[in-house]
Parts: C-alpha cells; sequence; structure tokens
C-alpha cells in the first residue's frame, strides 16, 4: 500500500499552475495518474494530441474544463469524467473564470507515441509539434517538426 497528499508533491512544469505526478508517489506501474490545478485560459496538454497506446480518463474534481475533441467542443464539469480512448485526439482548456481541478489517469503507463499537433504562425496551420526543454531546463518548449518555430513556451 502507497498513500500520498498531493499538496506534498512537486510541481511538474508545464501547461497549467499545477501539475503533480500522482502515480509517481504511488508507485503505480500499469497506469499514469496527475492532478492539474488550471488558471483561465490553461491546459492539461501542451496541444491537440493522442497518445498511442495509452487511454485517458479525467475527473473534474472543481469546476469545468473544456475539450477540444475530433467531435467538437464538450464541457465536463464538476463530479463528471470524460473518456479518451487510445489514438483519440484531444486538448483539455479552462475557459472559465475560476481555477479547475482535475485528476488525469491514463493506462498504460507506457503511452506509446504521442501526436502532437499545434498552431504554427510561421506554418499557418496546425503542424506536428515537438517538446523540448531550453534555458538550461527552466523552460520547456513546443516546436513546429516542419519549420523549427517555437509555438509555445511553458515555465
Amino acid at each position: 500500500m502507497e498513500k500520498a497528499t498531493i499538496d506534498d508533491l512537486d510541481n511538474w512544469m508545464g501547461p497549467s499552475a499545477v501539475k503533480r505526478p500522482l502515480g509517481t508517489a504511488l508507485g503505480t506501474e500499469h497506469m499514469s495518474m496527475r492532478f492539474y490545478e488550471l488558471d483561465p485560459g490553461e491546459s492539461t496538454a501542451f496541444g491537440y494530441h493522442a497518445h498511442e497506446n495509452q487511454e485517458e480518463v479525467f475527473y473534474v474534481v472543481d469546476g469545468t474544463l473544456t475539450f477540444e475533441t475530433e467531435d467538437g467542443d464538450v464541457a465536463v464539469e464538476e463530479g463528471e469524467a470524460i473518456r479518451f480512448a487510445a489514438g483519440e485526439f484531444q486538448r483539455s482548456r479552462n475557459d472559465t473564470d475560476g481555477r479547475v481541478r482535475t485528476l488525469g489517469i491514463g493506462a498504460p503507463a507506457d503511452a506509446g507515441e504521442l501526436t502532437l499537433l499545434r498552431e504554427c504562425p510561421e506554418c499557418g496551420e496546425r503542424t506536428d509539434q515537438e517538446i523540448d526543454s531550453v534555458d538550461d531546463g527552466a523552460a520547456l518548449v513546443t516546436l513546429c517538426v516542419d519549420c523549427g518555430a517555437e509555438t509555445g513556451r511553458f515555465t
């Protein structure tokens, strides 16, 4: 048995104010678990994406989280959950004026290849992206695979 207190966990750099590795703290082997707190405009993800091998479930603890999906936007409110199959594209965002708290669970833990798409200002369209660490680890950036342009910066 393992037990963890979310507030005691390190905060991981990313597109949300808070991203805490709950699964790592609990020693989960077959699934990943992360706790997020999103300020207005923030996301749990670096962009519109799909995991090759991993299905994901998000449970909204507080607030409303909107997901961009292949079928359009879907709002998930406090006390609701949403599931995405492996290979299914999605991206969350906090479209509200308040903070959103959510738990993300993915299985299996090895998500396989990530397909990540973001708007590239240089290419003028949504393109494949890669994530890289810069400034001696002080920030993460998303880079367009086609032209190398920086499309996002996360500290």
